[in-house]
């Protein structure tokens, strides 16, 4: 019995979080174009045929557009840390939890994807709230397909 309820509710947990992973995002996409003007001299959202969606032509950091769902570390042409792309090698790519989380601590958060405790990713700014990060997540949606 008490085996029964340990597997159902690691099927709910399991179901919960499958449906959290395609749910819209929860955060406001307005307070996020807000917040991501601190981004915005490292990174830019740029579509396909060039045009600049929000932020400056900036190269320092990867293009955002499309940022919802990329695995990562896989833009073409960018120069990501060894341990981003090994982040993206284990299967990290951007849904709502996942972006909050390395927006907070971005090094700390690929240490942890990757279990290597002594590899540095590049971006060294750290968003300061968490609902920063999950209103810049809802602002990115919009430009991801």
């Amino acid at each position: 019995m008490f085996r029964s309820l340990l597997t159902a509710a690691a099927l709910l947990a399991a179901g919960a979080a499958y449906a959290q992973d395609d749910a819209a995002p929860t955060g406001d996409a307005a307070a996020g174009e807000k917040a991501f003007r601190q981004c915005q001299s490292c990174h830019v959202v740029q579509d396909a045929d060039g045009e600049v969606l929000a932020g400056r032509a900036s190269k320092t950091g990867p293009n955002l557009f499309g940022v919802v769902g990329r695995t990562a570390g896989t833009v073409e042409d960018f120069n990501y840390s060894d341990l981003m792309v090994e982040a993206g090698e284990a299967g990290m790519a951007y849904d709502e939890a996942t972006f909050v989380a390395y927006s907070l601590d971005p090094t700390g958060h690929l240490r942890e994807v990757t279990g290597d405790s002594s590899g540095r990713g590049k971006m060294t700014y750290k968003v300061r709230k968490e609902e920063d990060a999950v209103d810049l997540y809802a602002f990115l949606a919009q430009f991801s397909e």
